[in-house]
This record gives structure tokens, sequence and C-alpha cells, in this order.
């Protein structure tokens, strides 16, 4: 395997939840690729055609030539005017067409992987003309395909895989954002420690501290005096932190302990993907 040992449980995270979704879509019937996802605005053959096109672009294919629609009104950025191209081309796709290219693109990529002998530090092409290193992409689409695989088994009633590789990744991944999300966008203060304490398939316990310089960071140990305590379960701080829910949504899955100004704003500010 000239896998570097570093990538390994990405291609890992990623080959469970990219087979997943291919075996959650194989059996659907052509309604059943209407269905809404949490993913907003997308559909099941939306967040398909998705994952189908961001893994093209890992492979170096040409990104397609096509005109977005004017009434996506979904789309007001750039960001989503990129992601939206690769799922609007698709959207006249039938059931059968989609699975194929699924199943072709899922080959292709799994045989990249095995041919896989760069460095994790190698700068590969990313989204809008960004340069991640190739550890930072596989990460990336280990985290995407998890979270998508997820939106697919909401929309088509087939829950599972919440404790699965791709949700460790996306653990840490999300967890990685945190300090960010209290600190500054949720601007609280200095000195300050906010604790998140989550149960379920996948638990934790963090205390996110801001310094006297307002820096953010965290660790595993408890906060004596946390000026706010959110206690919730892991499916319900995935899709707050993915922006498929508002906390207003999920009022009755959060416990919120201490001052609620800052509750409000931290919970505001959790969804972390943009």
């Amino acid at each position: 395997m000239s896998l570097h040992p570093t990538l390994q449980p990405y291609a890992d995270a990623w080959t469970q939840s990219i087979d997943a979704i291919s075996e959650l879509v194989q059996p659907l019937v052509e309604g059943e690729w209407n269905r809404r996802t949490p993913c907003p605005a997308w559909s099941v053959r939306d967040v398909v055609s998705h994952v189908i096109g961001l893994e093209c672009e890992m492979l170096g294919d040409p990104r397609p030539i096509h005109t977005l629609p004017r009434d996506l009104f979904h789309v007001t950025n750039e960001h989503q005017r990129y992601m939206e191209m690769q799922v609007d081309v698709r959207r006249h796709h039938t059931g059968p067409e989609m699975t194929s290219e699924l199943e072709y693109t899922i080959i292709r990529r799994n045989r990249q992987l095995r041919n896989e002998s760069r460095d994790p530090g190698t700068k590969v092409r990313g989204p809008l003309g960004t340069e991640p290193t190739l550890e930072e992409a596989m990460r990336n689409r280990a985290f995407d395909v998890w979270v998508h695989e997820q939106d697919l088994r909401a929309a088509l009633g087939r829950p599972g895989n919440l404790d699965s590789p791709g949700a460790q990744v996306t653990r840490d991944l999300l967890l990685a954002a945190l300090p960010k999300v209290v600190a500054k966008d949720a601007g609280v203060p200095p000195g300050s420690a906010v604790v998140i304490d989550v149960h379920g398939p996948v638990e934790f316990l963090r205390t996110v501290r801001v310094d006297e310089e307002g820096r953010g960071s965290i660790d595993g140990a408890p906060s004596l005096g946390p000026v706010v305590s959110l206690t919730l379960d892991w499916e319900t701080y995935v899709r707050l932190a993915c922006g498929r829910v508002t906390a207003d949504m999920v009022a009755d899955r959060i416990k919120a302990e201490g001052d609620a100004e800052l509750t409000a704003a931290i919970l505001l500010a959790f969804a972390v993907t943009p």
C-alpha cells in the first residue's frame, strides 16, 4: 500500500461513507431522487451530484462549462455558485444515470487512492482556486461524504453510521472550529470558558477557553465556572454545526446553562460549514 500512514484514516473513512451512499441510492425509484434532504435547497439527486462532482475534481477532471439559471435563489455567493455548478448540470439526469456515474467515479477514485504515493503536504487543487495540502483535501472529502451520507439517510429514513470512521473525522474537524465560534464569532469575553458536553454514538466533553487577548483554545479538562454550558446529543451537534437546523428548531434537544445572551450568540454562530 503506497498511501502515507497519516492519510489512511481519511481514505478508510471516505471509503466507508462513499460505499454507504452508493448502497443507499442504488435501489431508489425515480421519484425518490427528488426527495428533499436536510442540506438546504438540495434534493437526494443534488446531494449525490455534489459528491460526484467534487470527487471528479479530486481526480483532476475539468469542471463543467455550464450557465446557472437565474432563479436559484438559494445561491447567493461565489462559494455557493461554485458548488452549484456540479449540481445543476446533473439536475435532469435519471436515477440510472446517477448511479452509474457514481459507481464509475468511485472505481476511478479507489484506483487513484491505491496508486497515491504523494507526500501528505503536497499542494493539490481545491475549490475556488484554493490549494490545500493532500492531507487537508482528503480530510475534507472524508468529512463531506459522511455529512452528505447523513443527509441522504435523513431524507430516505435510513439512519445509521453515526459512529463510523467518518463520524470521528467529522468530530475532530468540527471541534477544531469551536474556538473561533466561541471567541470570535460569538464574542465570549476574555477570561471565560464554555463547556460543550455531547452524548450519544460519539461522546466528548470539551472546554473552550478565551484568553486575555480574546483568543480561543480547546481542551478536554472541565471548567469550574463556565459562562455557558451546552449539553446535546451527537446527531443534534452535527446538524447544528453543519447548518442543517437552527437552534430554535432543536431547542428541546439542547440543555443550556449560564448566560442566556452568550448562549444565544454561540448557538447563532454554531454553523461552521459554508
